[in-house]
């Protein structure tokens, strides 16, 4: 089977798995972490070059920033604070991660087994790989090397829509809270989606807010807060200034995209190997 995902050889099935999942790990103990979450260059062209870095420039998120390891979770939230309603939902979610995880046969996370897309704010609490920040004069725009998606954030004043459509990665707005902080509002966010690949639900309502502060040049700390009071009995955050850290200027991030035919195959495989 040719494959088009970023490791470039697979060794076993049990590597072939843990990619088609987007886990962490496999029982077998495979790691991938470290090969996902490559751009094409050595893990230590990440690393600053200087001892100290640099003071941040005003008003300016622009640059491609890597969370590393850090941002690529396995498991949800375990202290999440689930209303009745959340609690409903979680009996419908089999997820293939965390302490509800169930054998591959069962797992129905609509990402890994039908290669929907991610949705918001699961791109950015649980596979936050690389990501490509561009400034406009009227928005910010976010291009993800995970699934290759793109989220655009508008930055012109305007006010969030009172009912808006629901969207794989929301509606978005933001302002700079001063000059080194960024403050994104999202809401409208489509509820078939799942917060983590543990499965943590969200309803229609939920609002995220995102907190981007530029430390210094070399350092973006983003701290995620969930407010859906539908799913949850109070507002919690999953990343709390997290850092990710500037990229070479020339780096070129590759594809990382859940292919349905190889969806299809992986399936093929799974139930050969049950037999």
């Amino acid at each position: 089977m040719r494959r088009r995902f970023i490791v470039p050889v697979i060794t076993s099935v049990a590597a072939l798995m843990c990619l088609l999942t987007y886990s962490l790990t496999c029982s077998s103990g495979v790691l991938l972490a470290q090969t996902w979450n490559s751009s094409g260059l050595p893990r230590d062209a990440f690393q600053p070059t200087q001892a100290k870095s640099d003071p941040a420039p005003r008003r300016d998120l622009t640059g491609t920033w890597d969370a590393g390891n850090a941002g690529i979770q396995g498991t949800g939230h375990v202290a999440a604070p689930f209303t009745p309603w959340g609690q409903e939902r979680l009996k419908d979610i089999k997820p293939g991660n965390g302490p509800r995880a169930v054998t591959e046969e069962f797992i129905n996370d609509p990402l890994s087994i039908m290669c929907d897309p991610a949705g918001f704010p699961r791109l950015v609490l649980y596979e936050l790989r690389p990501v490509q920040i561009v400034q406009t004069s009227n928005q910010i725009l976010m291009l993800y090397m995970f699934e290759k998606r793109w989220r655009v954030i508008w930055t012109d004043g305007r006010a969030l829509p009172q009912n808006p459509d629901p969207r794989w990665y929301g509606y978005s707005i933001g302002r700079w809270e001063d000059d080194y902080t960024f403050v994104v509002q999202t809401i409208g966010m489509d509820d078939r989606t799942w917060l983590d690949n543990a499965g943590n639900p969200h309803s229609a309502d939920m609002r995220v807010e995102e907190r981007y502060h530029r430390r210094d040049r070399d350092t973006l700390e983003l701290t995620v807060t969930i407010n859906d009071p539908i799913a949850y009995t109070k507002a919690w955050t999953p990343h709390d200034k997290l850092p990710l850290k500037l990229m070479p200027p020339g780096t070129d991030l590759m594809e990382m995209i859940c292919s349905p035919t190889e969806a299809a195959a992986y399936k093929k495989l799974v139930d050969k190997q049950k037999k």
